[in-house]
């Protein structure tokens, strides 16, 4: 069997991409103040778009809000006060590190433990690779640089996040930036810090 001979039957054992994989669709996070709590009466449904289980999604909502919570009958709370803006931050890094392939881009995933390693394997490509462990880095980075409200910081956007906004890392902060697109490097003002999430907007 000559190359492409061969190339034209692995293409055709791939399974068929609908116009619904092509579009991660996560419903918009309906968040609600209760004292000095915050919850999220959709985490379920959340997580059934995302295709993981709902505690494994509490659990990185935790980590990168930096408190604590809890999860009951498919909805959660978190201690402090958060807006529906916090969560799709959070639900836009969830996608991006557990559930997007970095190869084709498609959500067509599934996590797996190989050797002790947590992988996301791609069902659509076949691509592969290990995922962060949030925790670890996040203790390597606190020390590296602490970001602060209304001060003024340069960053370089590097992603995109689901409503259009740039998207910078600086130390353990995801950094999104109303206005700026992937390649921009940019001075940019802290306006809200949420745990390891910042949202900014360009000095003019």
């Amino acid at each position: 069997m000559d190359y492409d001979t061969s190339l034209d039957r692995a293409y055709e054992e791939l399974p068929e991409r609908t116009a619904s994989q092509q579009r991660l669709q996560i419903p918009d996070a309906a968040a609600q103040a209760d004292g000095a709590f915050t919850r999220l009466t959709n985490l379920k449904a959340i997580a059934d778009a995302l295709s993981r289980e709902p505690e494994h999604v509490h659990r990185f909502i935790q980590r990168e809000f930096g408190t604590n919570g809890q999860f009951e009958d498919g909805r959660s709370r978190y201690n402090g006060s958060f807006d529906a803006d916090d969560f799709e931050a959070v639900l836009d890094a969830y996608a991006k590190e557990y559930v997007i392939c970095s190869e084709c881009g498609l959500p067509d995933t599934k996590l797996t433990t190989e050797d002790r390693t947590q992988m996301l394997r791609c069902e659509a490509c076949g691509a592969f690779r290990p995922v962060e462990k949030g925790s670890t880095s996040n203790t390597t980075q606190t020390t590296e640089e602490t970001l602060e409200e209304g001060e003024t910081y340069e960053v370089k956007i590097t992603g995109t996040g689901r409503k259009g906004d740039g998207v910078a890392e600086k130390g353990k902060y995801r950094i999104f930036v109303t206005g700026a697109s992937e390649g921009d490097i940019l001075d940019v003002y802290i306006d809200n810090i949420s745990g390891t999430l910042a949202f900014a907007r360009p000095v003019q």
